[in-house]
């Protein structure tokens, strides 16, 4: 049984930084891709960031990029993802996800997390 447990969000001002986590079990986590994708209130939950099975290819929104750095620690089974600058448009709850298939589809990502809210105050 997969389970995917994030962490690290919290409360922050305009401009800056958290480090939120993702830690995995019940999988071979070097297999897989993992996602990060956020909800705001009253918005459909939208794609963050993506890393491959090794790390060595990473995409990213285009509302993060430059900004935002996703990493992974396999030895660790943890997804990571740096969150810099940040802004009150980013306040949302955030969820990690796993897939075997294209990164780019939510569709593809097959276990999520229960979530962690990240909120931005300007």
């Amino acid at each position: 049984q997969v389970q995917l447990v994030e962490s690290g969000g919290g409360l922050v001002q305009t401009g800056d930084s958290l480090r939120l986590a993702c830690a995995a079990s019940g999988l071979t986590f070097s297999s897989y891709s993992m996602g990060w994708f956020r909800q705001a209130p009253g918005k459909e939950r939208e794609f963050v960031a993506a890393i491959s099975p090794y790390g060595a290819s990473t995409y990213y929104a285009d509302s993060v990029k430059g900004r935002f750095t996703i990493s992974r620690v396999n030895a660790k089974n943890t997804v990571y993802l740096q969150m810099n600058s940040l802004k009150p448009e980013d306040t949302a709850v955030y969820y990690c996800a796993e897939t075997l298939r294209y990164y780019g589809l939510e569709s593809s990502y097959d276990s999520w997390g229960q979530g962690t809210q990240v909120t931005v105050s300007s």
